[in-house]
Order: C-alpha cells, then sequence, then structure tokens
C-alpha cells in the first residue's frame, strides 16, 4: 500500500464533509448536463437501414421491439478487418466493448419497463454475432449491419478510403484511428413511424455508461490504470485465469 494520510475520526468526518459538499454541487451540474442533453434538437431519420438479426432481416423501426426509445451500442467487430493491432479478432467482439456490454446485459429487462430498448450492433455477420452472443451468454439483441450504412453514418466505421487517408471523422472531428471500427452509443426516439435521432456519443462519454468503472472510482485504488491504461488489465469475462 502507498503512504497516505490517517486520521482520527473526527478529522475524517470534516474531511468528508467537505468532499461532500463538491459531492452534491457535481450532482446538481450532472442533473444540469442531462437536462440540457434531454433539451439537445433532434434529426429524422430518413434513411432506410437493414440489420440481421435472430429473426432475419429487419428494421431500425423493427428494433425498437414495440418501444419508443432505443439505445444501441455500437461495438467493434468485424472479421474482415481482424488483424494483430485490432482489439477484436475473428470470432471475438472487441474485449473492451464486451465489457460495456457485460454492463448493460443484467439491466435491459428493467429498461424495457421505461419503455427503453437497448440493442447491440457491430458490422460482422450475424451469424459470428450469434455465436459470440450465446458464449458470453448474453440476453439482450445483438444484430449486424452488414450491407448497411448504419455503422458509417453513425461514425463507427470507417472505408478503406478514410483508413488509407489517415483521417477519420469520430467524435465529432477529424482525426487519426488506428481501427476500422470505433466504439459509441446512439440513441433515437419512435412517434408513429418517424424515427429521430436524438443523441450520440463516443470515448470518454461512454464511461457513464459502464458501471463498473463507477465502482472503481470510490475504491483506495480508482481505476488503477496508469500503466498499461484498460488493455494492462482487462479480459472477456471468460478469459480471466483465476
Amino acid at each position: 500500500m502507498v503512504a497516505h494520510k490517517v486520521v482520527s475520526h473526527e478529522e475524517w468526518i470534516a474531511a468528508r464533509k467537505k468532499h461532500l459538499a463538491k459531492e452534491k454541487e457535481f450532482t446538481h451540474l450532472r442533473d444540469q448536463l442531462s437536462r440540457e442533453r434531454r433539451e439537445l434538437p433532434w434529426e429524422l431519420v430518413d434513411k432506410d437501414y437493414t440489420f440481421e438479426g435472430e429473426s432475419g432481416k429487419i428494421s431500425l423501426l423493427d428494433l425498437f421491439a414495440g418501444r419508443s426509445q432505443l439505445v444501441v451500442y455500437h461495438a467493434m467487430f468485424n472479421p474482415e478487418t481482424a488483424g494483430p493491432q485490432t482489439t477484436y479478432t475473428l470470432d471475438a467482439a472487441c474485449f473492451v466493448c464486451t465489457w460495456w456490454m457485460d454492463n448493460f446485459n443484467g439491466i435491459a429487462v428493467h429498461l424495457n419497463h421505461r419503455d427503453i430498448t437497448v440493442v447491440a450492433v457491430s458490422h460482422a455477420p450475424y451469424e459470428k454475432l450469434a455465436a459470440y452472443r450465446k458464449r458470453m451468454g448474453w440476453s439482450f439483441p445483438y444484430l449486424s449491419s452488414v450491407g448497411s450504412d448504419f455503422n458509417f453514418d453513425y461514425g463507427v466505421s470507417f472505408t478503406p478510403d478514410q483508413m488509407k487517408a489517415g483521417k477519420v471523422d469520430y467524435n465529432y472531428r477529424s482525426t487519426s484511428f488506428p481501427m476500422s471500427e470505433a466504439p459509441g452509443i446512439s440513441v433515437f426516439l419512435k412517434d408513429g413511424d418517424r424515427i429521430y435521432h436524438t443523441y450520440s456519443t463516443y470515448e470518454r462519454g461512454l464511461d457513464m455508461l459502464n458501471v463498473a468503472y463507477h465502482y472503481m472510482d470510490l475504491v483506495p485504488k480508482g481505476r488503477d490504470e496508469a500503466n498499461g491504461g484498460v488493455a494492462g488489465w482487462l479480459r472477456r469475462h471468460d478469459e480471466y485465469s483465476d
């Protein structure tokens, strides 16, 4: 353990109350940010997107599964571009994306009862997704967008020409990215037969959706990723040695 300040109970309470004031301020700011996020303008989805899932070919409208709100996790998985430099393989989605999907697998049923459907979408063929979903024991829908512009339009898949140019549009800026697939979350609202895109977030914007990180932020060692980052310790949940 590293050296750390140790104090009396009275001093501990005083320090905790001082920090509590900052936590309350942050909570109020977070509430304000969430409200402003909900107040962002929407854009009409005017393109037909097709996906493949358990029941065959379906539309974006079908993904809502009778609910009015849809959250799509864009998972990195494309066997055609898998290689030694990618976080996904020929048969497995990105191990970091897998962790994020582990985080929402157990709560999807609760979200369903708040008029929210959660799905994952990758640019891999459906048979690959179905096999991986079975391996991971997930219950949420996992769909393929092969043959659709969906991943490209929402900024998480990049064309060979973009990769060759060395610059892609990701997280609302032109940047370099080492792989043809990137992670993200997109949110949609259905009103009758109309679908609106209301929000998308990428990179550190995804942190708020990973409950495991929130637990790590509570404990003394924090995320403990100074050496190697998440890649230094994280494994798919069936790949840990103990």
